[in-house]
Order: structure tokens, then C-alpha cells, then sequence
């Protein structure tokens, strides 16, 4: 009888109860408006420069010359995007940049999360000086002529391992991992212990579920790297059928003045010849968007992780 009227009388209270809402002063209201409106500006000073690429990268070469900013063609041609497909194959450096990004970003993300765990565990004797060590490498790098002969040494030259083995861990995202690691509660660690779980399997069933903000948000860097690498490629990669994107749309850039493209000529309508100026912008949007594709992706994770990997030193 007693729970009952308990629960008889807990029912009364909740339909007695009026949501409480918030008053908003004038200055309150104001403030709000004001601060949508700032976020607003820079928001457009950061989206209007890509929109004014991809509409450059439809514009004719007249309303290129004539106009020195819009944000839509007053005609549109596709004659840009017609060149890149038909030269420098482009779809093979797509190919070879997506095998490059994902094994690379697999292999960046295992020696990362391996490396920071150690690192994060009290328990661990020299963790100090280990750290140190890492720190120096983002103050003192060896070179240019160093880092090659290392890769010529190893046999790496023109092949995708020298694209991902040198920088296969980066210490600024292996001290956000470890730092990460470090503000997860010690009690879990313990507890699996008890349970007779090995270091093994406590890092792999604990730590790194519990981790997938700051594991989503360093795969991105990791990732977008891997994507816009360039000088590595230039610098290691003789043959055409190992060129990444960048590579490739670099002689797409170069010859874009011409029109014969591999012995083919092309038609290109009333507009004639792409101008080089559309071609540097629809390559940089071709470049662009891939990779722009994932970030809807971990988008959620990204802001997370980044600010919980950095806070704790």
C-alpha cells in the first residue's frame, strides 16, 4: 500500500510540474545575435574562397580575364574537368593516392597507438627518457640528403614504401594519443587484471574502444598527410605508374597550354582550350574533394578528441 501511494503520489507531482523556462534579457538576445553574426563572417571568409574555385573551374577564359572575383559563371564549361580526365591519367593517380592514404594511415595508426601506450602507463620505468627522445624529433630534424640516402640505403626508391615508412609516426599525434591514454580511469586497467586480462588485451579490449574520438581525429591527420603528399613523391617516385594524385595533376598544371593530349585532339566546343587558370582550379577541386569526403565521417569525434588528447600534460 505505502509504494502505492508513493508512486500515486511521485505520478501527481510530475503532471503538477511545469517546465521552468529561461527569460532571455535584451542584452542576453543581443549578445546571441551578435555572436551568430561573427560566426557567420568567418565562416564566409572561409567558404568563400573554395566557392570561388570551383566556379573558376567552370568560367571560360574571358570571364576569367574580366572578372577578377565571382562566385558564379555567367557561362559555365566543362572544358577544364575534360582536360584533366583526358591527360596525365588521372585516375591512376587517384588510385595510387587512396592506396597510399588508407595502408599508410593503417600503418601510421599501429606504431602510433603502440608507441603511446607505454608511454602513458606510470608503471613504465624510462617512459621520461623515452619521451625526451621523441620531443628532440620535433625540434631537430636530419635533412633532406640524409633522409634520402637512408631510403636509397633500404632499398626503398620507387616504391610506396617510401611515401609511408619514413613518417610513420609523427610525435606530435603520438604525444595527443598518449595524453589521451593517460585520462583513462587507472580502476578499468586494474579491474581487468583481476580478471586475468594481459597488457595485450587490456590495450585492445580497454583502452583503445574507450579512445575512438582522439583515434578518429589523429587517423585524419594521418590520412590528409598521406593525401596532399608531394615532395616525398617528387623526390622518391620515378615511375609514372606509382605517380599520386599531386604528381599527376602537377603535369596536368604544366601542360595545360596545349591541346593534344597524348597524340588525341580534343574538341572542346565554342570555348576552345581550357585557360591554365581553370585547370590549376579544377585540379585543386579534384585534389580537394576526396579526402573532403571523409571528414562527415569522424566529424563528430574530430573536435573531441583533438581538445581531450591536449588539455592533460
Amino acid at each position: 500500500m505505502e509504494n502505492k501511494a508513493a508512486t500515486y503520489k511521485v505520478a501527481t507531482l510530475k503532471r503538477n510540474m511545469k517546465p521552468i523556462k529561461i527569460k532571455r534579457t535584451k542584452g542576453d538576445a543581443a549578445m546571441q545575435v551578435i555572436i551568430y553574426v561573427v560566426v557567420g563572417l568567418f565562416a564566409g571568409i572561409t567558404i568563400l574562397p573554395f566557392i570561388y574555385i570551383i566556379a573558376g573551374s567552370f568560367a571560360t577564359e574571358r570571364e576569367l580575364t574580366e572578372r577578377a572575383f565571382f562566385l558564379i559563371p555567367s557561362e559555365f564549361s566543362d572544358n577544364a574537368y575534360r582536360y584533366i580526365l583526358k591527360t596525365g591519367d588521372i585516375f591512376r593517380g587517384l588510385k595510387n593516392s587512396i592506396f597510399v592514404t588508407v595502408v599508410g594511415t593503417v600503418i601510421d595508426m599501429a606504431f602510433t597507438t603502440t608507441f603511446a601506450y607505454p608511454l602513458a602507463r606510470s608503471d613504465f620505468k624510462h617512459r621520461i627518457g623515452i619521451l625526451n627522445f621523441v620531443i628532440v624529433t620535433m625540434v631537430f630534424s636530419g635533412g633532406m640528403i640524409p633522409s634520402y640516402l637512408v631510403v636509397q640505403k633500404l632499398g626503398m626508391l620507387n616504391s610506396y614504401a617510401a611515401l609511408v615508412v619514413p613518417g610513420a609516426i609523427s610525435a606530435f599525434n603520438m604525444i595527443i594519443v598518449k595524453t589521451y591514454f593517460q585520462g583513462i580511469p587507472k580502476e578499468l586497467e586494474e579491474a581487468s587484471k583481476m580478471d586475468g586480462c594481459s597488457d595485450v588485451g587490456i590495450f585492445a579490449k580497454i583502452i583503445l574502444p574507450l579512445s575512438k574520438p582522439v583515434l578518429a581525429s589523429v587517423s585524419l591527420f594521418y590520412a590528409v598527410g598521406h593525401w596532399n603528399e608531394y615532395f616525398s613523391a617528387m623526390l622518391y617516385i620515378n615511375d609514372p605508374d606509382k605517380e599520386v594524385v599531386q604528381i599527376a595533376l602537377r603535369r596536368i598544371v604544366l601542360l595545360a597550354g596545349g591541346i593534344d593530349t597524348n597524340g588525341q585532339i580534343l574538341d572542346y566546343g565554342v570555348f576552345g582550350a581550357p585557360p591554365e587558370k581553370a585547370v590549376k582550379m579544377a585540379a585543386t577541386v579534384v585534389a580537394t574533394i576526396p579526402i573532403l569526403l571523409v571528414y562527415p565521417f569522424i566529424q563528430r569525434h574530430f573536435t573531441q578528441g583533438v581538445m581531450l588528447g591536449a588539455v592533460k600534460g
